[in-house]
């Protein structure tokens, strides 16, 4: 692992979300302004927190607050994320992506996708709001391009044999 790679898992680490869980960060390049307060992980950027949530990017830009704090992070490029919400797993995608970690909202804009994994649901939008605390989900898009939302329906007759 070459020394910026290190160093961004090392500072990274030192970091929590606002539940207290551990979050790694891995990624090609690490680059800290902190007169802004922000950190840019470029290529390859995974970011683990707990067990089961991941989010991945090209590239993610953290930013924090005067206690060094994550307050969002802004992945762009392919930016993808797992999450399980409501005895739920989740993944989406969208050109970019927005966590809030103290309220644990998730926002996908620029061709939203969000998958129910276990009961195969998938909702399409300009603009996806997910509030991972409380097991809410809003989607919204353009008059031009409705919002979508595609699931499965079991044939009653199909059951009964």
């Amino acid at each position: 692992m070459d020394r910026a790679r290190k160093i961004g898992l090392i500072l990274c680490l030192a970091f929590a979300f606002a539940n207290a869980e551990q979050v790694e960060i891995q990624a090609d390049s690490f680059f800290a302004d902190e007169n802004k307060q922000i950190s840019e992980f470029i290529g390859n950027v995974n970011i683990k927190k707990g067990e089961y949530d991941n989010l991945t990017a090209n590239k993610v830009t953290v930013h924090f607050d005067k206690k060094r704090q994550p307050t969002k992070y802004v992945a762009t490029g392919n930016a993808k994320f797992k999450i399980f919400m409501k005895e739920k797993h989740y993944d989406g995608s969208g050109g970019v992506l927005t966590y809030e970690p103290a309220t644990q909202i998730y926002t996908l804009t620029q061709n939203g996708h969000l998958h129910e994994i276990d009961t195969d649901k998938h909702v399409y939008g300009d603009k996806i709001v997910v509030n991972q605390a409380k097991g809410l989900y809003n989607v919204n898009s353009d008059p031009n391009k409705p919002v979508k939302f595609i699931f499965q329906v079991e044939d009653k007759q199909e059951s009964k044999k």
